[in-house]
């Protein structure tokens, strides 16, 4: 873990190397630019990739807080940034009504004091102090309506908000900020441009089977490499979802804890639940269609061996 800022696209790779994360050189080039400059990161891609993942690496090796803020439908200011704590200011009334306190203007004053203040993500991101800005991550965008997208943008436009009862809010220092989208919709560019933008795409067999062993080392070597290959395999043929490297990684678990140390027909079967989350892609992988795909990928590794 350390505290400054990798100086070096090398360096960034490294950082990432080093808690697991096996980054392509233009993953780490746009990490290490968007760190260097100050600008938001916008990553998008399929489910399941590592874009998520790449907010958390980032707050563990650089040695800051992760506040995530989790998007979804109807999502609004109040879940987002702040909301007053109703049920305590009612408290505060009916007790200075009790003691027989009847100013109003200080009363009003008094329950919209800061410490009937509820902090949701955005706030406590832009509340840290210099020197501890923390990584925030606003996770899966596209599950948001463009209002709420409209306020984000001003939000990152000059990392503040004004909260009507206590006055504008300002970060002393931005946070790092990643924001990630499984492109369920179209974010509207005004929001990109306000970002630095890479497309994390599936990794090739040869990365994917490095992250499988920085991730998994108790796995057998042949085993996952089999579990790579078949996995991008299945890349190439028309499912509804395709397995993302959380799925692979998830699949090499679950394989290691029934101790297998190659795949057969029978183990793919039964565990392709965890690979896969929808049951047409599973009836349609079950049987002769998984069998077809180990042949094939012992055929390839027999091929290689004699190379």
């Amino acid at each position: 873990m350390q505290n400054t800022l990798p100086q070096t696209i090398d360096d960034t790779v490294s950082l990432l190397r080093s808690t697991g994360y096996i980054a392509g050189r233009d993953l780490a080039t746009v990490v290490f630019l968007s760190l260097k400059m100050g600008r938001p990161l916008f990553l998008e891609g399929e489910a399941g990739v590592g874009k998520t993942e790449i907010a958390k690496v980032l707050a563990d090796v650089l040695g800051r807080k992760l506040i995530r803020l989790q998007c979804y439908e109807g999502l609004d200011v109040n879940s987002a940034v702040y909301e007053w704590n109703y049920s305590a200011q009612m408290i505060e009334i009916r007790l200075a009504e009790a003691s027989g306190e009847l100013d109003r203007e200080r009363l009003g004053q008094d329950i919209f004091a800061e410490r009937f203040l509820i902090k949701r993500a955005l706030l406590q991101a832009l509340e840290a102090p210099k020197g501890m800005a923390p990584v925030l991550l606003i996770d899966e965008l596209d599950r948001t309506d463009e209002a709420f997208e409209a306020f984000l943008l001003e939000v990152l436009s000059d990392y503040q908000v004004t909260i009507p009862e206590l006055g504008t809010i300002r970060a002393e220092e931005p946070p790092i900020v990643i924001i990630t989208s499984n492109r369920t919709r179209e974010v509207h560019d005004a929001l990109k441009r306000r970002c630095l933008y890479h497309w994390v795409g599936y990794p090739d067999a040869r990365r994917e089977l490095e992250i499988v062993k920085a991730r998994r080392p108790q796995a057998s070597a042949e085993l996952a490499r089999e579990v790579v290959l078949f996995v991008q395999s299945l890349r190439g043929i028309d499912l509804y979802k395709a397995p993302g490297v959380a799925e692979t990684l998830d699949w090499v678990t679950a394989l290691h804890e029934l101790d297998s140390l190659t795949l057969d027909p029978q183990t793919v079967n039964d565990t392709l639940g965890v690979l896969l989350k929808y049951q047409d892609d599973i009836s349609r992988m079950q049987g002769t269609e998984a069998k077809r795909i180990l042949d094939q990928i012992r055929d390839e590794i027999r091929a290689s061996s004699h190379t």
